[in-house]
């Protein structure tokens, strides 16, 4: 099966400090996978350089067969990415925000598209409130509904979890596996791994910038971002 996500090889330094040391991995359709390290790790980087939004250094990415140094424009039209920052307008309201973002990316039938990403957050009563009015957990959800209107094939998630409650992460649980089962890709991180263990197919442990574990997230040892010590690998 080809791979929709193909890093070989990837480093990236801020200044004289190594952010992303020799990773190399590969992601295919339908794959769920998680990504775990310790603070300072590496992992938001690795997701912001393949959101074309950090230059990496060295190295091969492609997404979607794209390469991420020639095709960023074509790249950023095929992902969905979600960070820390929510990206947002709070000025706007969720339905205007969504609405913004759905005309950069020529969403069709637009309206009928917001309402659909509106029910899968919980959002269809909130649509009309302005973003600075909403709570942490429900900005987020507007974040995580924007990053899917477009039904892009790869979900870029820097832990989606932030501020969600019960029912949030039940959303987004169910959300996962609907994905999986259409064939998307999806790689997000986390810091509470043993709460969405049962979300991943599959599991990338990064330690100071390096790759030190990449296979089944049922194959995760109980001390799993302490691996860096050891420099394990799958």
């Amino acid at each position: 099966m080809k791979a929709t996500v193909r890093v070989e090889g990837l480093e990236k330094r801020y200044g004289l400090t190594p952010a992303l040391r020799g990773v190399s991995f590969e992601l295919t359709p339908g794959e769920v996978c998680v990504l775990l390290g310790p603070n300072g790790s590496g992992k938001t980087t690795l997701l912001k350089v393949l959101a074309t939004l950090v230059r990496p250094d060295r190295g091969v990415v492609e997404v979607g067969g794209l390469d991420l140094r020639r095709h960023g424009r074509l790249v950023r039209g095929i992902i969905g990415f979600s960070g820390h920052q929510t990206y947002l307008y709070e000025e706007l309201t969720v339905a205007e925000n969504l609405r913004f973002y759905g005309r950069m990316y020529r969403v069709a039938d637009l309206d009928r598209r917001i309402r659909e990403v509106a029910e899968v957050f919980g959002l269809n009563d909130r649509l009309n409130t302005r973003v600075r009015a909403l709570s942490r957990g429900f900005q987020q959800r507007t974040a995580l509904a924007r990053a899917l209107l477009h039904d892009p094939p790869v979900l870029l998630l820097d832990e989606p979890t932030t501020g969600l409650d019960v029912e949030g992460r039940c959303r987004l649980a169910a959300l996962l596996g609907e994905l999986r089962a259409r064939g998307r890709t999806v790689l997000f991180s986390s810091h509470a791994f043993e709460l969405e263990r049962a979300w991943a197919d599959r599991a990338l442990v990064l330690s100071a910038g390096r790759l030190v574990f990449d296979g089944p997230a049922s194959d995760l040892p109980a001390n799993v971002l302490n691996l860096g010590g050891a420099h394990a690998r799958v």
